[in-house]
């Protein structure tokens, strides 16, 4: 398998989400026929990538037959109805395993769905099946699972911890998906697969029925091949929910209205020292290219300084420690041999009992660093409406390169400096392909905005797309 980069392709499975629910909704093309491609496909080539921990072929084709039906009687229930879409493996779903990445849960069958995967049911979706993911959705897979590969190069990182879900999209294995980010996990494999994620501000969408890492820093999101597919999944899972009182009751708009229209006087702020301090030339030059093209469609740039990352990006490790130690009080440590070993780098285990050894001291001090800078944040998001940033310092990852930063405390903190602030400040994220290295694998970069404005990084994004095709290059499998 040598993947290549290849421009507007026309094949049914890199098809865009929109494009395919236009087709549908025409009857130009079927529900079951679209399931039937993707199922074929996913059979074809995920042996290889291995992006689905579960694939669900009669549920995914019992649903395309009833979408099918309903279209045909007129029945429309939005853009997602018929289309063929998953999961990570983090979401319960009813009658059929949740297994969250571990051996610990391999027989967890739940009970009831997830509110998202309710929702997207709901909204007509077809689920074909759950997306693989990182043990509990931490750093590294379990000894026992086999990560997914990166559909450009497998001899490079497919992101954590949703690694299947990005993995499957860039791959035409689905039409979208749903990822979770705790601290990156969202915006690595989006930027390592070259698509579209979006973390939604923490309380956007619901997380009843998810597991959690650690809760006050957990964001479910939608990650598709554009910005207005990662729209219409988001505008399907996202409101209050009864059963989670954290899940904001703040009117839901509609993120696909007014999408192409010019940007207008939108500002958007670039702090040059936390964007190009330790950051690789190919990535500054992706940023310098994202400004040159925004100025061109009208934005203003605006030189910020933000709030100090580097404290609170050294805080979320006890933050995180501490909230997975209590997500898995009943099993750790008590089985702790189901797990993958607490001495390998990025394992959960090692997260959990670091979280253990965290004083209250130390958790309150960090609490108080975190409403700091939360606060600094939305100061200086009152002087512009969004930021630029990296992803990461670096170009993609080898996976050799992989493991040494995973190995070196002090290289990860640094790795994670763009991504853990914006988890702590529970602040809305888009992220974006922007390019390729020399190595002819996709970069990335992010917009950051203010709390519950996920419509204007949306219109940002798509308008971006309008004017780039990075969004349109497929691996060819």
């Amino acid at each position: 398998m040598t993947p290549t980069r290849t421009a507007h392709e026309t094949r049914v499975h890199y098809a865009s989400l929109l494009e395919v629910a236009a087709k549908l909704r025409a009857r130009e093309l079927t529900p079951v026929e679209l399931t039937e491609t993707l199922l074929a496909r996913i059979d074809q080539v995920d042996p290889v990538l291995r992006s689905y921990a579960t694939v669900t072929a009669d549920v995914a084709l019992a649903q395309a037959r009833n979408a099918q039906a309903e279209l045909a009687a007129g029945r429309y229930r939005g853009p997602l109805h018929g289309v063929p879409i998953a999961v990570k493996d983090l979401c319960f779903t009813a009658g059929i395993v949740t297994a969250a990445g571990t051996t610990i849960r391999s027989g967890h069958v739940p009970a009831y769905d997830a509110t998202v995967v309710q929702r997207l049911s709901q909204a007509g979706a077809v689920l074909l099946g759950k997306l693989q993911l990182t043990e509990s959705a931490f750093a590294e897979h379990h000894p026992s699972v086999t990560p997914p590969r990166n559909p450009w190069n497998p001899e490079y990182w497919s992101g954590a911890s949703s690694s299947g879900s990005g993995v499957a999209v860039a791959a035409g294995l689905a039409f979208g998906s749903l990822g979770t980010d705790t601290g990156g996990s969202i915006r690595y494999p989006s930027a390592a697969n070259g698509i579209t994620g979006i973390k939604p501000t923490w309380g956007r969408v619901s997380r009843h029925g998810v597991f959690a890492l650690a809760a006050s820093l957990d964001h479910v999101g939608p990650m598709a091949r554009s910005a207005q597919d990662a729209a219409a999944i988001l505008g399907a899972i996202a409101g209050a929910d009864p059963h989670d009182p954290t899940a904001a009751a703040i009117p839901v708009p509609d993120y696909l209205a007014g999408l192409g229209a010019p940007i207008g006087p939108v500002r958007i702020g670039v702090d040059r020292a936390y964007n190009e301090t330790r950051v690789d030339q190919a990535t500054i030059g992706m940023l310098d290219d994202v400004i040159a093209l925004l100025r061109r469609l009208g934005a203003t740039i605006v030189e910020v300084t933000l709030p100090d990352t580097s404290t609170i990006n050294a805080m979320w490790p006890r933050y995180a420690g501490v909230e997975a130690a209590i997500a898995h009080q009943e099993t750790y440590p008590s089985r702790a041999s189901e797990y993958g070993s607490a001495d390998t780098p990025g394992s959960i285990a090692g997260l959990i009992t670091h979280g253990q050894t965290v004083s209250a001291i130390e958790l309150m001090h960090a609490h108080h660093q975190r409403l700091a800078f939360t606060g600094g944040l939305a100061r200086t998001l009152c002087d512009v409406d969004v930021l630029l940033a990296p992803v990461q310092p670096t170009t993609s990852l080898t996976l050799a390169r992989k493991e040494a930063v995973y190995a070196d405390p002090e290289a990860l903190t640094d790795f994670l400096r763009f991504v853990t602030p914006f988890n702590m400040a529970g602040a809305p994220t888009i992220t974006l392909p922007g390019g390729f290295g020399e190595d002819d694998m996709p970069l990335g970069f992010q917009f950051v905005g203010r709390p519950f404005e996920e419509q204007l990084l949306i219109q940002l994004g798509h308008v971006y797309q309008l004017e780039t095709d990075w969004h349109l290059r497929h691996p060819a499998l």
